[in-house]
């Protein structure tokens, strides 16, 4: 008796809608950092977004990956997970890291995204064409 209650709230709870930024960027190709705080970057990174808040990069010498939950426009991305390949661009990619963590909102228009804080601080990506 107690499976048939449950089978009901699963299956509405799959059919609640994605409310993170997976919603409203454009999924399934990268965006591509190209200012940080106003200033153009002078390394490569990206970032894809995938179901439900899912997303994945590439930093300057690492994949990484996460999940954010908070309902558009704002992001909590925390706890990234990534590969531990060393390579000359690890501080850059730390300061990415860093930036990456600082951000609590999103605006995704088409193939640009800015992620934002209050304090100020921005990152500008676009998807390259």
């Amino acid at each position: 008796m107690k499976k048939l209650f449950l089978l009901p709230l699963v299956f509405l709870m799959a059919c609640t809608p994605d409310e993170t930024i997976s919603a409203y960027a454009v999924t399934g190709q990268p965006y591509t950092l190209t200012e940080m705080n106003d200033a153009p970057v002078t390394f490569r990174a990206t970032i894809e977004f995938g179901d439900a808040g899912a997303f994945s990069g590439m930093a300057p010498c690492n994949r990484y990956f996460g999940q954010n939950e908070d309902p558009y426009p704002w992001v909590n991305i925390q706890s990234i997970g990534a590969t531990k390949v060393a390579c000359p661009q690890l501080k850059e990619e730390s300061l990415y890291f860093r930036a990456l963590e600082s951000m609590t909102l999103a605006e995704a228009s088409g193939p640009v995204l800015i992620l934002s804080n209050d304090a100020g601080d921005s990152m500008v990506f676009q998807i390259e064409r």
